[in-house]
């Protein structure tokens, strides 16, 4: 076996210390584990392809987050890609009799899929992932305005997608 070079090294660091926030990000942008897997590893195999090339290796996470971004919003453009709504209830909306907190997150993640891919992508970045305006607007290629109006909008389909259950999240008292 031969020596690995640094710059693997430094790769294989990388995506060990940031896969799983990474996947979260990607799962709350799309809604479903598989997906959330395909795109966080296709982002990495994308920077590692760019690997050797990028000088400012403290930008590596808005670099990856952008990418990760696109890759969700694109995706969800495509025809064969979109939410066919059933008359069959989805098992995953059945929320266990568990923590207010983990019954709070289903009804979230569950309002988020209803929301437009730009304005979910928007939507994370801002109130999940705490980016500024203008980070979620580096991240997503996108003008400050946009991301505001995004997010506005944004958080009007969320509330119209939770619906009745907006109140069940508000504390009691």
């Amino acid at each position: 076996m031969g020596d690995v070079p640094e710059g693997d090294i430094a790769f294989e660091e990388y995506f060990r210390t940031r896969r799983d926030a990474l996947r979260r990000t990607a799962y709350l942008m799309c809604g479903d584990w598989h997906r959330a897997d395909d795109h966080t590893q296709a982002a990495f195999v994308s920077l590692h392809r760019h690997w050797r090339r990028i000088r400012d290796k403290s930008a590596l996470d808005a670099w990856m987050r952008r990418t990760l971004v696109r890759a969700v919003v694109d995706e969800s453009r495509r025809p064969w890609r979109r939410e066919r709504f059933t008359a069959e209830p989805d098992d995953r909306r059945a929320v266990p009799a568990a923590a207010d907190a983990v019954a709070t997150r289903h009804v979230l993640v569950d309002g988020l899929r209803a929301v437009p891919s730009r304005q979910r992508a928007v939507l994370v970045l801002r109130f999940l992932e705490g980016l500024d305006v203008a980070a979620a607007a580096a991240a997503l290629g996108c003008s400050e305005g946009t991301v505001k109006s995004q997010t506005a909008a944004g958080l009007a389909a969320l509330r119209a997608a939770l619906g009745d259950a907006l109140d069940d999240l508000r504390p009691a008292g």
